[in-house]
């Protein structure tokens, strides 16, 4: 996550660096957001019986070679191809990175697997754009990148080392035939998440991809404060991520939805009070608190709606959130050119508001399926809660009707 977000710390610099405008510098994001979105449903549904570990494992590979281009660009055309590569590893790691997730963990510890994976967005905001933003002040914005070269190449050995074999995992077996094989989009419940979350985040994404300038032109921040107005976002990104799980663990409507309350409500804050120092702390720990559980959220609505179907909704769930990335990206890119920073935050704030609007009046997950693994069973080792030992009440029982003796209850077995 930080390869895709640190351009947003190191814009200005970036830009100058390359001779091109922020604008375009922004709209780096747009692209890797774009092919992202393109990769991210499309990977789980082409990998078949292929090792997860390996696929991981390669495309991190896949990162570092996006970020030595980024880090070697002398203007906007390799640019773009680094983003281009960027976005085929992103797109593969974020589209299986929950799903695995959920198969290394018994299923009471599914919620917070996910928090942990989902995680690491917000330890990107933490980290990874605070510290590659002090390195691009001190030493330059190209260093910054290559610090995240050396991280993906160490982090493909240790996902070697440390995760088991991961083949495709199996459909449970209590779904039915016609359950497997519906579309996705036919289910009005994530038809319902995922419009709210691609007006949300392009909204979010509108506004924070151009984060440095409003700071620099509402707040007159120095590189210095914005540094630490960015680690701020991140801590409270961190802390937002947890909750917003274990909130949206039992609610996951409710979770949502009062997350895109907080997002909205720190834009405009921002609009009416970003001259002041304070007011900009408040909004941007607020906003940061809001956002940062979004993710994690997001996804438990989408595996409560389709638990069944895991990979292939969480694939189609960061297929949309990333091209939401893109299309704010764009959106904010376009709208600082024409007309400047105020009207952007508010045409965010607008954009939030319509999401408010989907999640009230749309339909939910449905609330008596409160865990995201509660019919799965993992397909490793690890975890499984049928090794000697292990309590047996971990699995969920079902009823089914038998035509001999009336309804029985029947324990899941693979």
């Amino acid at each position: 996550m930080t390869s895709e977000m640190l351009p947003i710390g190191v814009l200005t610099p970036m830009a100058d660096g390359l001779h091109i405008n922020p604008g375009m510098a922004g709209f780096s994001l747009s692209i890797t957001g774009l092919v992202t979105a393109v990769t991210a449903p499309v990977v789980p549904r082409l990998l078949g019986a292929v090792d997860r570990r390996l696929v991981l494992a390669v495309a991190m590979l896949v990162l570092a070679l996006g970020n030595v281009l980024t880090a070697t660009a002398n203007g906007y055309g390799l640019l773009t191809v680094s983003r281009i590569i960027l976005g085929i590893g992103m797109g593969t790691v974020w589209g299986l990175a929950s799903a695995v997730a959920l198969r290394l963990v018994a299923p009471r510890h599914a919620t917070l697997a996910v928090s942990l994976t989902v995680g690491g967005v917000a330890a990107a905001s933490v980290v990874g754009v605070p510290l590659g933003t002090l390195i691009g002040n001190s030493h330059g914005w190209r260093a910054a990148f290559v610090m995240l070269t050396a991280a993906a190449l160490i982090l493909t050995a240790a996902l070697l080392l440390a995760l088991p074999r991961l083949p495709r995992p199996p459909v449970p077996a209590d779904t039915p035939d016609r359950t497997a094989r519906e579309p996705l989009l036919r289910n009005r419940s994530v038809t319902v998440g995922l419009v709210l979350v691609a007006l949300l985040v392009t909204a979010h994404f509108a506004a924070y991809t151009y984060i440095r300038p409003v700071l620099e032109e509402l707040t007159g921040a120095t590189p210095g404060t914005i540094a630490l107005l960015l680690l701020l976002y991140g801590v409270f990104g961190l802390i937002g991520n947890f909750a917003a799980g274990a909130l949206a663990a039992r609610r996951a409507r409710l979770t949502v939805t009062g997350l895109t309350v907080g997002i909205g409500a720190s834009i405009l804050l921002l609009v009416l009070g970003g001259t002041n120092t304070g007011v900009t702390g408040v909004s941007v720990a607020l906003w940061g608190l809001t956002y940062g559980g979004l993710s994690v959220a997001g996804q438990l609505w989408m595996t409560q709606s389709a638990p069944h179907r895991v990979e292939h909704v969480t694939g189609l769930f960061v297929g949309v959130f990333t091209a939401a990335i893109a299309l704010g990206a764009f959106l904010g890119g376009t709208l600082v050119e024409a007309f400047g920073i105020t009207p952007l935050l508010w045409s965010a704030t607008g954009l939030a508001a319509a999401a408010l609007a989907v999640g009230v009046f749309g339909r939910g997950p449905d609330h008596r399926s409160p865990d995201p693994a509660d019919r799965r069973r993992p397909t490793t080792g690890i975890g499984r809660s049928d090794r000697p030992g292990a309590p047996q009440d971990q699995r969920p029982e079902r009823s089914c009707p038998d035509s001999r003796t009336g309804p029985v209850t029947k324990r899941l077995t693979r």
